[in-house]
């Protein structure tokens, strides 16, 4: 077992990774995190592999906990699907003592923690992620929302989790191409923070993806330590967090331009890569080391192109409306080295139509 921490002062929490911890973790609620009831909130696709048993395991340990499901991907991450829990929870009675478990992918985190951000103006969360992309990014740091017409994650809040709880053996029902989606977030680490942990993806490739325990293990550890020292660094995006955004910006666009057919990982993918172009153009990135960027990506099975038939003019849109844009200004998390990346606003639409094949 290993236990890290986010360092945020009163509002620290654990991340627990351990091989087989779900089946414990009904004890482990009634010991360290009690609450008046329990409401997990999951999509269709987990809920028939872990929802069910979790909460029967919290009823068989004494207390009572509801099963909220809502439909999976990330067409259903809105405000709809947001008011319907909501109007759930409620009708249920839950109260401001009652506690969330977000239990799935990303989206289930994304819309579980945004509920209990909102509910009776916050309630407390935990977070059970069942996806690589989940466990190794999106349940750690706080960031719940959901999308709108107009761009993703342009609606939510920060809100905290009490407790991360990661368990490496769900990742066997994963589908391959939701691992694969999982291992861009991976891939990314290694370039915005450690050098050594990208060349270790290179010299265990054949572990990653015939999820060896004790590598997979090693995998989810480093990754969350370097999302959990970020956090603890900048919690809300004001400076040194948006490093995490490398190829977000350009990702979120083609994820969006798309109708969500690209999925998040995939479309980071093409982000990270089209960012690692513009720094080559800029003269901050050798050639040698886009290519290895390059190489990295695709050795993983992940896109590094736009698809030809994507508008790129819908990419452009939607890169206008990005949460991260202040003042007509755009931030670009651009690399200078693989472990290295800057933060600058100075990127041109020149720059961007390049990139993109525009």
């Amino acid at each position: 077992m290993s236990v890290l921490q986010v360092g945020l002062g009163e509002r620290s929490y654990p991340i627990t990774i351990e091989q087989g911890c779900l089946q414990g973790i009904a004890a482990n609620l009634r010991e360290t995190y009690s609450a008046s009831r329990y409401c997990i909130i999951t999509d269709d696709n987990v809920s028939g592999f872990y929802g069910e048993h979790l909460q029967e395991a919290i009823r068989l340990a004494g207390m009572d906990c509801d099963l909220l499901v809502f439909p999976h991907g990330e067409a259903h991450k809105h405000l709809d699907t947001v008011a319907w829990l909501l109007s759930q929870a409620a009708q249920k009675g839950l109260d401001r003592r009652s506690m969330i478990i977000a239990l799935g992918g990303g989206v289930s985190g994304d819309i579980a923690g945004f509920v209990a951000a909102t509910y009776m103006r916050g309630v407390p969360v935990i977070q059970i992620p069942t996806s690589l992309l989940a466990q190794v990014d999106s349940s750690v740091g706080g960031k719940t929302g959901v999308d709108i017409p107009e761009g993703k994650n342009l609606v939510g809040a920060f809100h905290q989790p009490l407790a991360v709880y990661i368990d490496p053996d769900v990742l066997n029902t994963l589908p391959r191409r939701e691992y694969s989606n999982g291992l861009a977030e991976v891939i990314k680490h290694g370039i915005i923070k450690d050098a050594d942990y990208f060349q270790m993806l290179g010299d265990k490739f054949d572990q990653v993806m015939a999820l060896d325990p004790e590598v997979l293990g090693e995998l989810i550890q480093v990754s969350c330590r370097i999302k959990a020292d970020v956090v603890a660094e900048d919690e809300q995006e004001s400076n040194t967090r948006r490093i995490l955004n490398f190829g977000h910006t350009i990702g979120h666009a083609v994820e969006a331009a798309s109708d969500f057919q690209i999925l998040h990982g995939f479309a980071v993918a093409i982000g990270m890569v089209a960012c690692a172009r513009i720094s080559v153009l800029k003269g901050i990135l050798g050639n040698d080391k886009l290519a290895a960027i390059i190489s990295m990506i695709k050795r993983y099975g992940l896109p590094t192109e736009v698809p030809e038939d994507l508008d790129r003019d819908r990419i452009k849109s939607y890169l206008l409306t990005d949460k991260k844009r202040i003042a007509s200004k755009t931030s670009y998390i651009l690399a200078v080295d693989i472990g290295e990346v800057i933060i600058t606003e100075e990127v041109s639409d020149e720059e961007i139509d390049a990139v993109i094949g525009l």
